[in-house]
């Protein structure tokens, strides 16, 4: 059995900055009570307008990334794309990704685990290089986000939090067997699906004609709704829970961690599961201070800055750690 590694990494973030007093301006909300709930102190948001999507900001993290990986764009064997904000209901942005790459006509799967997304991702296309199946994998996690939040002072719990952008990587056969994915863990509880969700437009209750229909402006369906303090409470769990697994599966210890880069949900989760695990600063990365929690393109986006500031060298273990809606849940071990 063969067995995979990371080859290249990149991330984009577009240039439009949105300070928490910014966001002050527009809903009954300060700089305070975001970073004191959050950590976060400001976010990028696409300009309105501009033409930058999904799949766009997808594409130049993506360009990155094989640029990077030395693989030759023709070589790419399969894409994999997670997100929850595609350009369209369908199809997803995997195609419109391998449109604009001008990549030969290479399977295209998307992957929507919200949070969770580029973990899940990143486990799908190891399970294919382990079996052989393909050699070179572009996993693509990107996010716009701010045009669909309730930019109001009723979604100010929810729309302080997020932000856009992407990131991405190419996941190659590895040919040192002492480096590359170790392991992935992946874990779901639908039980709990609707305490972070929107939960329209869908087939399974309303549909775009039914909003019309009312149209109603107190409707919150399309919304994101999210559920604080019961979210916060089950994700500290889970974020211990799958590091967990993933060190016991490979006989790891907390102290052969060298990395973690959890998901960017909330700054008090990641100080929390640091605490926990007894972790310094330097075994921890987090950028979410800058970028806001940008779901599915969280970790890839991480991964890179920790990796271009050089705190990921030839020889870490690096953990990734991913909780969010669904309730989906995951980690990778990784010997860099």
């Amino acid at each position: 059995m063969y067995h995979s590694k990371i080859s290249g990494l990149g991330y984009f973030v577009p240039e439009n900055i949105v300070t928490n007093d910014d966001l002050s301006k527009i809903m009954d909300t300060n700089d305070e009570w975001i970073q004191e709930r959050t950590g976060i102190q400001e976010r990028r948001h696409v300009v309105k307008g501009s033409g930058e999507t999904t799949t766009s900001m997808g594409v130049k993290a993506a360009k990155i990334a094989i640029e990077r990986s030395g693989v030759a764009k023709e070589d790419i064997d399969f894409i994999v794309f997670a997100t929850i904000s595609p350009d369209y209901y369908f199809p997803g942005p995997g195609v419109a990704l391998q449109k604009e790459l001008g990549l030969r006509t290479v399977g295209a799967l998307d992957v929507r685990n919200q949070c969770s997304g580029f973990v899940y991702a990143l486990s799908i296309a190891d399970q294919y290089i382990k079996t052989g199946m393909y050699k070179n994998i572009l996993i693509v996690g990107s996010e716009l986000q701010s045009i669909g939040l309730d930019m109001t002072t009723r979604g100010r719990g929810v729309s302080v939090i997020f932000g856009d952008g992407a990131g991405a990587a190419v996941l190659s056969r590895a040919t040192d067997d002492n480096s590359g994915v170790l392991s992935t863990h992946l874990h779901s509880e639908g039980e709990h699906a609707k305490e972070l969700s929107v939960l329209a437009p869908g087939m399974g209750g309303r549909w775009v004609t039914d909003i019309l229909a009312d149209n109603n402006p107190d409707d919150e369906s399309y919304f994101p709704y999210m559920n604080g303090q019961f979210v916060f409470k089950n994700a500290v769990v889970r974020f211990s829970e799958v590091i967990n697994e993933g060190l016991q599966a490979n006989n790891l210890q907390v102290s052969d961690i060298d990395m973690l880069i959890p998901h960017q949900a909330n700054l008090r989760i990641s100080q929390f599961i640091q605490k926990k695990f007894g972790l310094r600063d330097d075994q921890v990365y987090n950028n979410i201070q800058k970028f806001g929690n940008t779901t599915a393109a969280s970790i890839p986006i991480a991964l890179t800055q920790a990796w271009e500031e050089g705190k990921i060298k030839t020889g870490d273990t690096v953990v990734l750690a991913a909780f969010g809606s669904g309730f989906t849940w995951a980690s990778a071990i990784i010997k860099w």
